[in-house]
């Protein structure tokens, strides 16, 4: 959230003079205490400013640029996830073009016969395959996948920074939301979710309206 240029010099001002009350704030400005109330309350409610009674208003320390990095580390995975869009690893490269347009996403998880987490498949990839000369009826989606352990994933209780920061530095499209189950002694993962640019685009305007 960006502050106003009024919201941005009153807390130069509070900065430069605190503790200073509404009334000196608002004679500083030359406008009414009615009028500046509503600012106060919302870089008070930000964190921003902190009120004390009869003492007036401090500056709390937040740098209002820091605002959304903080909602966003506050805001866990579980969250903002979504549905993902699963095929079996046994479905031919035909019918994940066939799922994938159907569904109308950028990436498809693979699943195992036991229905861990085994791979993906991007339209990248999908399109690579269709025009090669291979018969994509009767290859399996296996083959082109690619497969754990080379897959980034994201854990519901990781923060939606942390899964920002994985899609910027691997500069992938999506990551699957996995949870860890032990079978026979190895560690498999179970898919969750999903989280995608467009999910982390979506927070950031959602955040810049509060």
């Amino acid at each position: 959230m960006e502050l106003s240029s009024r919201q941005a010099l009153i807390v130069d001002i509070v900065k430069k003079y605190e503790p200073i009350t509404s009334e000196q704030i608002a004679d500083k400005l030359n406008l009414t205490r009615s009028a500046l109330r509503p600012d106060l309350a919302v870089l008070t409610m930000l964190g921003i400013l902190e009120a004390r009674p009869r003492v007036g208003y401090f500056f709390a320390g937040k740098d209002p640029k820091n605002l959304i990095s903080e909602k966003m580390n506050d805001i866990k995975v579980d969250k903002i996830k979504s549905v993902p869009s699963v095929i079996k690893e046994d479905t031919s490269v035909y019918d994940a073009i066939v799922t994938l347009f159907l569904t109308d996403v950028g990436t498809l998880f693979i699943t195992d016969k036991d229905g861990n987490l085994a791979g993906l498949v991007s339209r990248k990839d999908l399109l690579k395959t269709a025009i090669g000369n291979a018969d994509i009826h009767k290859m399996p989606i296996g083959i082109v996948m690619t497969r754990m352990p080379n897959i980034i994933t994201v854990t519901p209780e990781e923060s939606a920074y942390d899964a920002a920061r994985k899609i910027v530095d691997h500069q992938i499209d999506a990551l699957p939301v996995v949870k860890a189950v032990t079978e026979n002694d190895q560690e498999k993962y179970k898919i969750v979710g999903k989280v995608t640019k467009t999910t982390i685009t979506k927070l950031f305007v959602e955040l810049g309206k509060t």
